[in-house]
């Protein structure tokens, strides 16, 4: 079977899917090991018996629900091609933002950064690549998500320090930070889109939190302020419907300067607050 005709077959066998040509042209990138430029100038070479009868199980495997990420091991993110398995989120594009926004808020010069729930390493190794003179940290309580990050970090050659531990318990030793960033678990745990989608295959613990999806976030905005500069921002992704409360939260903790910035498809996903001021009502200090 030719490429075209490969590709046409796939899109035809998954038609009922979200995005039935990036899946085709991803499954046919990795089948041949080449960019989807190749697909388009080669069109009628031939696939031999073992590639279609690869082809042929991950079709089998997509059809069941699996992720295409999980079929052929990686994501892009920021431009980066990223290593993924199970025990972590699949990077997404909406998180772009988070990185989009943290960038913003980075002083000139050397500084640090930490990325709490760090999973892939998608964020911090987002940032290191822009910014290759900041001190970047990730952490997360998932050995095999820290040893997935840590295996990302190796393999684009973008330095950053991984600890294994629960939020901040893990950096008694790190610096003051400029900016913390988190995508944390937010869905609540009787949401059904839990049973739809790609989230049927990745881990419960990324996902969902308890307190209506906002027991991580609290934790978060809670204990930040003891690990950021005086200036220094925090920056957490969230539900579409969870911007409200996640700015009264930080308001309440008497962060300054909270709003909350709205993804592509124009839903509140990313809200950012400055910490609190020294010796503010709250008592931090």
């Amino acid at each position: 079977m030719q490429i075209q005709l490969a590709r046409v077959y796939i899109m035809t066998t998954l038609a009922g899917g979200e995005s039935p040509r990036a899946d085709a042209d991803v499954l046919l990138c990795h089948l041949l090991g080449c960019r989807r430029s190749y697909l388009m100038t080669w069109p009628e070479r031939e696939l031999d018996t073992a590639q279609l009868d690869r082809l042929q199980g991950w079709l089998t495997r997509r059809l069941a629900g699996e992720p295409i990420a999980h079929l052929v091991g990686e994501r892009e993110f920021w431009s980066l091609p990223l290593k993924v398995s199970p025990a972590t989120l699949i990077p997404r594009p909406d998180t772009e933002l988070l990185v989009e926004q943290a960038l913003t808020k980075l002083p000139h010069g050397p500084c640090a950064v930490l990325d709490l729930g760090t999973g892939t390493g998608a964020i911090a190794l987002a940032l290191k690549s822009e910014r290759p003179d900041a001190d970047v940290w990730a952490v997360d309580r998932m050995a095999d998500a820290a040893a997935l990050a840590r295996d990302n970090s190796a393999s684009l050659e973008l330095p950053v320090t991984v600890r294994d531990g629960s939020w901040f318990a893990p950096l008694a030793d790190a610096p003051l930070f400029a900016v913390i960033v988190s995508n944390p678990p937010y869905i609540e745990r009787d949401d059904p889109h839990l049973a739809e989608g790609d989230l049927r295959f990745e881990p419960r613990s990324a996902l969902v939190a308890q307190e209506g999806g906002l027991a991580d976030i609290r934790h978060i905005a809670t204990h930040a302020p003891s690990y950021l500069q005086p200036d220094g921002w925090l920056l957490l992704e969230h539900g579409w419907q969870q911007g409200s409360v996640v700015r009264q939260l930080l308001q309440d903790l008497g962060y300054r300067a909270v709003s909350t910035v709205r993804d592509y498809g124009d839903n509140e996903r990313v809200t950012q607050a400055m910490r609190p001021a020294v010796g503010s009502e709250d008592g931090i200090e």
